[in-house]
């Protein structure tokens, strides 16, 4: 018995040792927030005080010495995120996440953006290089001289953090673009539909802006039938490019003069709404030093404060979705593959070759390929398979052109100004250096005066130009080249409006009379116009008016179409109890009721029998769009063609398909959530979740790493959470809420202690601090922290020289 004693002891023993290596290892990740360090780089002390948030105060006595100061909390805080970030811009993350990653490498390797980024760098100005240097110096100064252990995700991967450089930054500002800019998904969408449907169909399905009309364009259905592009094989093209310009991405923002506000000083709101991810893609800061106040949202690799205030001004940004990208199918040669056409006769490809390290499996080789228009993005193996010909020799590629590749991008040099500007005048002469992502930018100063401008380099269209940018264009024909862009002082803009306010959500931001293209896919106006309303429900709106509108789930689009449902008919044996539910339903997309959950299943799966028996059940799913806006349109015109299903040999009306999806919803919840259907909770299914990189992937990771919270709204609520219709790769989950209000920011221009701001996770991205998941509960009850912050928690002083 004694020998058992001893295995027990010495086990536990084990055991014992074992925890505290894991405890000190876990210490040792977590960032030295107090005391003092010496570091080469900064040329002067630098003090880094953070509240009990987490929230740093950068004080320091130059601007460059406070965004290495940026840098290097940035480097504390999210070395993880910063790693991702690089890998993404880089086109390295199979290096680090092996074969599965192959296709998004090959991708942005062909996309060419860190060629881009180094083409930027090399035309930078001074200061832009000044900046960006200081902020990669920060970052290389912590993992040089400060790091104590690699985070988790370093050590479980294998993996060691690479200096970062300037070119990083530039790399992660064009990603940032692609994210916000999904327009070349919407031309192939169109070139693939229009292997099976005329233009006139095409246009019910992605239809234009409510009250307009299509653009008129070119019958592009037999331009494509000429050129003979070939679908035969493209059913699953756009499933292997990386995710950008996902339909419910958007914005809110609005500003109100001090004849609206309850302080007699204007006050501003603005809620981005980004892919949620754990940590959240912004970091709250504060920076201090000569000449500059700021507070408010960083972002991990990029060096300064992107939305916030200063001493002068406010600011918010929303996405303008403009036409920015362009296709172009570029005919190869016959007898040169090394060759494509151009208006003045064949010119050769320029080529990059490129090697791709996977993890655990042999280099793959890559020779990508530019032609004048931009990369070519069918470089990358699978994007545009079956619509440039067959794989063994395609008779064309497939070219982007897109702003954001531009080498005179402005982003860094426009985003100092705005930090330092102190009027809205200054403001909006400031965002004229500003290419990409085009953005509705609302501004306030203390002065009291507001404003809007569409910020953004926007291409200007031939008027022979009969694509008008919609679908792949010959590159081949000069009259599809851009032709220069609009000024920058005549993009949209306003100063000081009578009616005292100015709202954005992604909607149509100019009138039918404003001379220039800006692009025709918009966002369905609904969060816009419930905007409208509640500012003009309110005589004099406050700080905290303000706050509920940010907290508003009632859903305009949903009345739309809620009378469809109500009168569905079903034999389900759930109907009458779902029937109930909906009785007193108002499109208050609360996260506690089951309506909510009826509805959008019953919307999903009508979606499917109105459209996806004319397009394919493959393009359907792949397409990632809900066709609310065509689906609308078809229900209202009763169109007895969309509604007969041409699988069957029946012809069913659109009554009939109302109620058969009723039923499959019903078949699906019972399913889902039991029988009991005054139980059925839309919180349930409904669950924003911040996917960790890679460890949302790991079923026994995720727990740890992942973030989740009942929510409610939905895609076309103020207080956005965009229903996921399609089932969740790694979960099967239907109606997951993955892009929301990643940042949510109220300024005061009165009185700058009232201004506060919250962020979708928590500071850290270091999974064993108390400060990574802290903000999650009240981000989703829409609750705040001060932006400019109270009482020192902990302060470290970063002091020159090694």
């Amino acid at each position: 018995m004694k020998w058992l004693r001893r295995v027990a002891f010495v086990l536990v023993l084990l055991l014992a040792l074992a925890a505290a290596a894991a405890w000190l290892y876990a210490r040792q990740t977590l960032p030295q927030t107090d005391g003092s360090l010496r570091l080469a780089g900064p040329r002067a002390e630098i003090r880094i005080e953070r509240d009990a948030d987490g929230i740093p105060r950068i004080q320091a006595a130059s601007l460059e010495d406070a965004v290495f100061g940026l840098g290097f909390v940035h480097a504390q805080d999210r070395l993880w995120q910063l790693e991702t970030h690089r890998r993404i811009g880089a086109g390295r993350l199979a290096e680090a996440f092996g074969e599965a990653a192959l296709d998004n490498d090959r991708f942005l390797r062909a996309l060419g953006v860190q060629r881009a980024a180094a083409a930027q760098w090399a035309q930078a100005s001074p200061q832009a290089k000044a900046v960006l240097t200081a902020y990669a110096d920060g970052i290389n100064a912590y993992l040089r001289d400060a790091m104590k252990a690699r985070p988790p995700e370093f050590v479980l991967l294998g993996l060691t953090p690479e200096p970062w450089t300037p070119q990083d930054s530039m790399a992660w500002a064009i990603m940032m673009a692609w994210d916000l800019g999904g327009n070349w998904s919407t031309e192939l969408l169109r070139m693939r539909l229009a292997l099976k449907l005329p233009v006139a169909r095409i246009d019910e399905l992605i239809p234009p802006y409510p009250g307009e009309k299509p653009l008129v364009t070119a019958d592009y259905a037999a331009l494509f039938r000429e050129l003979r592009v070939d679908g035969k094989l493209g059913q699953q093209a756009l499933a292997f490019a990386p995710e950008s310009g996902v339909e419910g991405i958007g914005s809110n923002n609005w500003v109100l003069a001090g004849s609206r506000t309850t302080t007699g000083k204007p006050l501003l709101a603005n809620d981005p709404h980004l892919k949620l991810s754990a940590p959240a893609l912004w970091y709250l800061a504060r920076l201090e030093a000569p000449g500059v106040k700021v507070a408010g949202a960083t972002m991990p690799g990029l060096p300064g404060v992107v939305l916030g205030q200063n001493e002068h001004v406010a600011w918010g940004f929303t996405n303008t979705g403009p036409d920015v990208q362009d296709l172009y199918l570029e005919r190869i040669k016959p007898d040169d593959a090394a060759q494509y056409q151009t208006p003045d006769g064949w010119a050769r490809f320029e080529t990059f070759d490129e090697v791709i390290k996977v993890k655990g499996k042999p280099d793959v080789t890559l020779t990508a390929r530019a032609t004048r228009h931009g990369p070519v993005i069918s470089d990358a193996g699978r994007v545009a398979e079956g619509l440039t010909g067959p794989a063994a020799k395609p008779a064309y590629v497939l070219a982007m052109r897109w702003t954001a590749l531009d080498a005179d991008s402005g982003v860094i040099d426009t985003s100092i100004r705005f930090g330092q500007a102190r009027s809205v005048p200054d403001f909006i002469a400031a965002s004229t250096g500003y290419t990409a992502p085009m953005q509705n930018m609302v501004v306030a100063d203390r002065e009291g005066h507001i404003g809007f401008v569409a910020a953004g380099r926007v291409p200007l269209r031939r008027p022979d130009n009969d694509l008008r940018g919609l679908v792949p264009a010959p590159g081949w024909e000069a009259r599809y080249d851009w032709a220069g862009s609009v000024d920058a002082g005549q993009t949209p803009r306003e100063v000081d409006p009578a009616r005292g306010w100015i709202a954005t959500a992604n909607q149509r931001i100019h009138g039918t009379d404003y001379a220039h293209y800006i692009g025709n896919e918009w966002a369905l106006p609904y969060r816009q116009q419930r905007i409208e309303q509640l500012l003009a429900a309110t005589p004099r709106h406050s700080m905290a008016s303000l706050a509920t509108m940010h907290g508003d789930v009632v859903s305009l689009a949903t009345r739309r179409l809620l009378p469809f449902l109500q009168k569905a008919q079903s034999t389900h044996v759930l109907a009458a109890a779902a029937r109930k539910e909906l009785a007193d339903f108002d499109g208050t997309m609360s996260a506690d009721r089951a309506a909510p959950l009826i509805f959008w299943a019953w919307t999903r799966h009508l979606a499917q029998g109105l459209f996806a028996d004319e397009i394919g059940a493959p393009l359907f799913d792949r397409s990632g769009r809900s066709f609310r806006d065509a689906m609308e349109a078809v229900l209202e015109r009763n169109d007895a063609w969309w509604c007969d299903d041409k699988t069957s040999a029946a012809v069913e009306s659109c009554e009939q398909q109302i109620g058969a999806a009723f039923t499959r919803a019903l078949d699906e919840l019972n399913a889902a959530q039991g029988p009991d259907v005054a139980a059925w909770r839309w919180g349930r299914a409904h669950v924003a979740r911040s996917e960790h990189r890679p460890f949302s992937r790991v079923k026994p990771l995720a727990r740890w790493f992942e973030l989740r919270t009942p929510v409610g709204g939905d895609t076309y609520t103020i207080n956005v959470s965009r229903v996921g219709l399609r089932p969740d790769n790694t979960t099967g989950e239907l109606y997951l809420d993955e892009h929301g209000p990643s940042l949510r920011a109220l300024y005061d221009l009165g009185d700058l202690s009232q201004s506060r701001v919250m962020q979708s996770s928590g500071q850290s991205g270091i999974v064993f601090s108390p400060l990574y998941r802290s903000f999650v509960e009240r981000w989703a009850r829409v609750e705040y922290v001060p932006l400019w912050g109270g009482k020192a928690d902990k302060t470290l002083v970063l002091l020159p020289g090694s």
